[in-house]
């Protein structure tokens, strides 16, 4: 698998199958959106603008994780896009209780199905973290409006922030999404403030095995949203990085180079795509000779903190803190033994 191979298997589609054409009638399902006096409303994006006149009743979700920003803004879609994991489950944990006993259609497809897509009949398709390209929303926005990410960043790259607030107009809950960027940043803050200490160091984010296919240890640059989870904390980041990502979201650092990621604290990701998790990466001697994993600097993701952190979204983010936070602390008290 290549570098963008080994990324996508835990950020776009990993074991993603085919899912068939179908024409079936879905059932009628109601959104929950309520505010009318919202719309019209048009939202601007880099494939041009999309005006929404009237409140919509059947979201269709082809975002990757777009449905629990959907979720966390009280409406439940009609179909969302499978991304990794359980095929037949794409709630998890930390969406359980937004959801409800939500039930919407999974759409497991390697490529967009847009047949599929109109059966469903859907009256606003939400892609802002999806990839599509120009000719998708083309046909996309014959079908319904379609909303995408704007061009102030490159693809996957929009912070939460923005992607909440973009759906949050777009779906007739702007206040709601203010309220709730507001509450989690809050959050962070709160933490932040108990480790003021934390903005003399730097962290970066790599993720999967350093003897990869690619032939180093790849990264997320800050462009992505993972590293900008330790932004918001105080951390700051490692600019030779994103010199080495360019206008990419992640890059990779040849074996030779591993010391530019020997910062004062390391965040390991993706170890579900490693066999034998963190102990394979440890027993890598040349990861083991570096400052930050020999003095206990570094922190493995590993189980439903591993998916929170990558899914970056206002219902996986405070579980994503919560369960990150313990390791922080012993990573960064300068104490190896903890």
């Amino acid at each position: 698998m290549n570098l963008l191979g080994r990324f996508t298997a835990g950020l776009l589609a990993c074991c993603l199958l085919a899912a068939g054409c179908g024409s079936d009638e879905p059932a009628e399902e109601d959104s929950g959106a309520e505010s009318d006096s919202a719309f019209p409303v048009t939202i601007q994006h880099k494939d041009g603008q999309t005006e929404i006149s009237e409140d919509p009743q059947r979201v269709l979700s082809l975002g990757f994780q777009e449905h629990d920003f959907i979720f966390a803004l009280g409406v439940t879609p009609i179909a969302v896009r499978y991304w990794f994991g359980d095929e037949s489950d794409v709630i998890y944990p930390w969406a359980e209780a937004a959801a409800g006993d939500a039930d919407p259609e999974i759409l497991n497809m390697p490529e967009l199905n847009f047949e599929k897509i109109a059966a469903l009949r859907p009256d606003l398709i939400l892609g802002m973290y999806s990839g599509i390209s120009e000719q998708d929303y083309a046909t996309l926005s014959d079908i319904a409006p379609t909303v995408t990410q704007t061009d102030e960043y490159v693809d996957y790259g929009v912070p939460w922030q923005i992607t909440t607030q973009t759906l949050g107009d777009a779906l007739g809950k702007s206040e709601e999404a203010g309220d709730l960027v507001a509450d989690i940043e809050g959050q962070f803050e709160a933490v932040r403030s108990e480790h003021p200490e934390w903005a003399e160091l730097t962290a970066a984010v790599v993720a999967g095995s350093p003897q990869s296919e690619s032939g180093g240890l790849g990264f997320f640059a800050s462009q992505d949203p993972r590293p900008r989870f330790f932004d918001l904390l105080g951390f700051q980041s490692l600019p030779e990085l994103d010199e080495i990502a360019g206008e990419l979201f992640y890059g990779t650092v040849s074996r030779e180079q591993l010391d530019i990621v020997d910062t004062d604290l390391l965040i390991w990701d993706q170890l579900q795509y490693v066999e034998g998790g963190a102990a394979t990466v440890q027993a890598d001697p040349l990861v083991a000779q570096l400052a930050v994993v020999a003095e206990g600097r570094t922190v493995y993701l590993e189980g439903d903190i591993e998916n929170a952190f990558g899914w970056q979204s206002p219902l996986s983010l405070p579980f994503a803190l919560d369960g990150l936070l313990p390791a922080l602390e012993a990573a960064t008290d300068s104490d190896p033994a903890t």
